[in-house]
């Protein structure tokens, strides 16, 4: 389809990749671009952007609003809409009722697309993370609990009623198919030609192995239900696409990690909001026995008005990354990398009848995006420019406790106090266990700025004698599953230990000797000679640090140890 003249209209345009579309479309000329994006702000600055940094002269319109619920429900955030008990009714009558023209005319998705009426329309919401991520199993643990009161004393309450209609509004596939019709509907109806989806696989390219959770089992439930709903959406465009009316339809999967947006030094903010610094010095610790309470006691103190700073990378919607978490994720064999500008092209070239040979539509089983040459030879410049920020602003960025699991946090945090104490991997191998575990609670007793670092983001540090614990506000681990007290016993501290804190002790310290070891012996198993590309992991890959290299280590750990290693690139 030719673009120029056309009215397009780009969902999520404010995003990593729907910011990088519409600067290709633009370089086509439509008639019209509206930018839609959740929030007002995000529409008008992605618009005004492109006006700034374009040549074209096509009219560019900023949209917003949430296309998931009624038009009465717009501003409203989840958990308002959750904890009001009309909003849930109407939730839930949007949702599972029959699909009639009043439910099709009080949708906003519908009144957006019927009022714009767009020749092309490309959708770069994440879908399935919105709908996956409203997390139906926490949902689960807090309706099991009022459901085991009800049954017990047999008493009717408001809070039974409250949690059940939570799960109703919650329910994945019914949310999906409601989605899915009304904007076919309106795409029929509106006469739209072309409707392109950026999709996703929902584990960055990985399979049922990927080690990066949601504090929870592992494979993450909340993770494999973004995968199985992009899925669903995936097999129903399938259908819409199959559809003698609907407009042609394309869907586009990413299988690595997008990156990137920005990198910067500043504040690490979750849900616009800074990361706080608490601290626990060890005068405070927390004596391990009895049951923790993950609410109590308040053992920790605020750092007054000290928010958490750092080099960060912005990835986008998946969240902003530090040095360490987006050198392991984006490490050979992890997650990897694509970029958006890539994912652009290959959108622009398909919708004007190119054949990229990633459409999910018209090849499910060998359309997908995976990493790229652009995107590796690029990692390398990101990782520079945010060392050289490291440097400039006298600061170490570790992780931040926003991609997850806490386990890479966990590791990543040990892999830099090894780097602080040791420096080598040679010298960590070589000196003495417990030596090197006195050097680390040492160091933590000694350094607010990093003993608080760790904390803030809820990773515990269990001191060296494995009884006394360091907290913040919040602990990731263990995880939630209905109740914050959880009975304390060796084993359980060796899984929390292992899942998500800071581990001090000797035996940890030993578990990271062997993992040198591990390393050495496969810089050993590469013959010297050996200059081919047989080989990733070579002595050059090793040992061209002089220093510990965490990012490095971590993604070693998640291939080998976790099992988590990418078998597809």
């Amino acid at each position: 389809m030719d673009i120029n003249g056309k009215r397009v209209m780009v969902l999520g345009g404010w995003g990593l990749v729907g910011f990088a579309i519409c600067r290709d479309i633009l370089k086509e000329e439509p008639g019209e671009l509206i930018v839609h994006s959740l929030n007002e702000w995000e529409a008008k600055e992605a618009s005004e952007k492109l006006r700034k940094n374009s040549s074209a002269n096509s009219k560019i319109t900023p949209n917003w609003g949430n296309m998931f619920v009624r038009d009465a429900m717009q501003g409203l955030s989840r958990a308002e809409i959750l904890e009001n008990s009309e909003y849930r009714a109407w939730l839930i009558e949007d949702g599972l009722d029959d699909l009639t023209e009043e439910v099709l005319q009080r949708s906003y998705l519908f009144q957006v697309v019927s009022s714009v009426r767009p020749d092309i329309l490309i959708d770069c919401v994440n879908s399935a993370t919105a709908v996956a991520y409203q997390d139906i199993f926490t949902g689960y643990y807090n309706l099991k609990g009022e459901l085991k009161k009800f049954k017990e004393e047999k008493v009717y309450s408001d809070t039974l009623v409250s949690e059940v209609e939570k799960i109703l509004c919650t329910l994945y596939i019914p949310q999906l198919i409601r989605h899915v019709q009304i904007l076919y509907e309106a795409m029929r109806r509106s006469k739209t030609g072309f409707y392109f989806k950026i999709g996703t696989s929902g584990t960055g390219g990985m399979g049922l192995n990927i080690p990066y959770t949601h504090s929870e089992e592992k494979p993450s439930r909340t993770l494999l239900s973004k995968s199985s709903v992009a899925g669903a959406h995936s097999l129903l465009l399938f259908l819409m696409a199959r559809t003698p009316d609907a407009p042609i339809t394309k869907e586009i999967k990413p299988t690595a990690a997008i990156a990137w947006k920005k990198i910067a030094y500043g504040e690490i903010k979750k849900d616009n909001q800074s990361v706080e610094l608490y601290d626990c010095p060890p005068e405070n610790a927390l004596k391990l026995d009895g049951h923790l309470d993950k609410n109590e006691p308040r053992n920790w103190v605020k750092l007054d008005d000290k928010v958490l700073k750092s080099v960060y990378v912005d990835t986008g919607e998946n969240g902003t990354f530090s040095y360490g978490e987006f050198a392991a994720i984006s490490s050979s064999g992890q997650m990897e990398l694509v970029t958006p500008e890539e994912i652009a092209k290959s959108v622009v070239y398909e919708i004007k009848g190119g054949n990229t040979g990633h459409d999910v539509i018209n090849a499910l089983d060998n359309a997908t995006m995976g990493p790229t040459y652009r995107a590796g030879l690029m990692r390398q410049h990101a990782l520079s420019k945010m060392q050289k920020l490291m440097a400039e602003n006298n600061c170490d960025s570790i992780a931040f406790e926003l991609l997850g699991p806490p386990r890479l946090s966990k590791l990543l945090y040990e892999a830099h106090l090894f780097k602080k104490v040791c420096g080598s991997m040679q010298k960590l191998r070589d000196t003495d266990a417990e030596i090197v575990s006195c050097q680390l609670e040492d160091l933590i007793s000694n350094d607010e700025e990093l003993r608080s670092s760790i904390l803030s983001i809820g990773i515990p540090i269990l001191l060296k004698d494995g009884k006394n614990l360091l907290r913040g506000p919040t602990i990731k681990i263990p995880a939630y599953r209905g109740e914050n007290k959880f009975t304390i016993n060796p084993e359980a501290i060796d899984t929390w230990a292992k899942d998500g804190w800071v581990d001090l002790r000797l035996s940890n310290v030993i578990q990271w000797q062997k993992r040198m070891n591990q390393i050495f012996d496969e810089i050993e198993s590469v013959p010297a000679d050996d200059t081919s590309s047989q080989f990733i992991r070579d002595r050059t890959y090793w040992l061209e640090d002089d220093e510990i290299d965490i990012g490095k280590v971590v993604g070693w750990i998640f291939s080998h140890e976790e099992q988590g290693l990418r078998m597809k690139d």
